[in-house]
């Protein structure tokens, strides 16, 4: 299927998560994504959980893609990147600052080659700034940020999200500053630096209270949610309090005291104890069924088991399964961005270097000799 980033090549140099995340929108977008791993693959091709030899981890970031394993630490691997480089408009990369630069990669080495690359830089404190040398994954930028404080806050303790909502959140600002910058450089001929980071990311997650806080010199705005119990699990109440809500909850449950009054009321957070024991008086689908009916917004909390069999999941494609090389089949994730005239695009999870000749044979002066001279050299696998 044809994306809106048809045409578009990236050169993939990230590990991990949020780099390679935002690798994978873009290529669910259209765009032709190459992945350059060390020779031996990345190293969270053998990341847990795995199924039948494939790691779950590197598959759900990285399918899509294509694979080449080159050896940036020999001269030859890096004359092979910037012939790359040279059909290139994107090179996303998430070292730590002054990694690249090091490696004579930077993007004063990079513009001499192609004067409009655009540079995606994915860092856990950014490129400047007082912790900017220090490494960091996901669960820092929630503690640094105070996210892991507000999480905790009802039961008393720090807890961290279950997955890393950080990186993820990284991965799409990484998305979005080089969408802006294509267009920038449609309209003016320019590549420039894109600067993303965990720290960042995780601070736009605290935004009202950490704003909220400078203006009163009090701590509010948001904190953790509790569910609500019932018979048989738990459910979600949610939402802005208006008169109208107050109302149909009041005729729902039979009682008005101690309810929410009035707009800028909340159902989240500290639960409120009529509603509360309403709950625990009725099952899940009892509470949502009334709820719904009444325009409430509710929802049960499910298991991962019970999300799997969900068919809006299903109908929306938000889980599709493709060929895999090691486990035989393997569900990945679907497209979160449905576009109506340029859908995108899913495809396999690559081998490690399986696309090397491929790409290379396309390459001016890559004549099979030459590649297999740059083999026999180990410089490419």
């Amino acid at each position: 299927m044809s994306g809106c980033l048809d045409g578009i090549r990236v050169l993939e140099l990230a590990r991990f998560q949020a780099g390679p995340r935002a690798g994978m929108v873009l290529s669910d977008l259209g765009a032709e994504v190459i992945k350059i791993e060390k020779l031996a693959g990345e190293e969270t091709r053998k990341s847990a959980p795995t199924v039948r030899g494939q790691s779950v981890y590197f598959s759900v970031y990285n399918r899509g893609k294509k694979s080449i394993c080159l050896d940036l630490r020999q001269d030859a691997g890096k004359a092979v990147f910037f012939d790359l480089l040279k059909s290139a408009d994107f090179v996303l990369e998430n070292f730590r600052p002054g990694t690249l630069e090091e490696m004579g990669l930077g993007f004063d080495e990079l513009v001499r080659v192609k004067r409009d690359i655009i540079l995606v830089r994915c860092t856990g404190f950014g490129q400047y700034g007082p912790y900017k040398d220090r490494p960091s994954f996901d669960p820092l930028g929630q503690a640094m940020s105070g996210l892991m404080s507000l999480t905790g806050k009802p039961i008393g303790r720090p807890v961290g999200t279950a997955f890393s909502v950080v990186d993820r959140t990284t991965a799409l600002h990484a998305t979005i500053g080089a969408l802006a910058a294509l267009r920038h450089r449609d309209r003016t001929g320019e590549g420039q630096v894109i600067d993303v980071c965990l720290m960042d990311s995780a601070l736009t997650m605290v935004e009202i209270p950490a704003c909220y806080y400078l203006a009163t010199g009090e701590e509010g705005g948001e904190s953790g949610r509790l569910p609500y119990e019932a018979k048989d699990g738990w459910v979600v109440v949610t939402g802005g309090v208006t008169a109208k809500l107050v109302e149909r909850l009041a005729e729902m449950i039979g009682k008005d005291a101690a309810l929410p009054q009035g707009a800028g009321g909340s159902l989240f957070g500290h639960n409120n104890p009529i509603l509360t024991q309403w709950c625990k008086r009725h099952s899940v689908a009892e509470i949502c069924d009334k709820m719904v009916a009444l325009g409430i917004p509710v929802a049960p909390v499910l298991s991962i088991p019970q999300v799997v069999e969900d068919p809006h999941l299903w109908e929306r494609e938000m889980l599709v399964k493709v060929k895999d090389e090691l486990a035989g089949e393997l569900h990945v994730p679907g497209l979160a961005i449905k576009l109506s005239k340029t859908p995108g695009k899913l495809g396999p999870v690559p081998m490690p270097g399986e696309h090397t000749e491929e790409i290379l044979s396309a390459l001016p002066d890559y004549d099979r000799d030459q590649i297999a001279r740059l083999r026999a050299a180990k410089v490419i696998q």
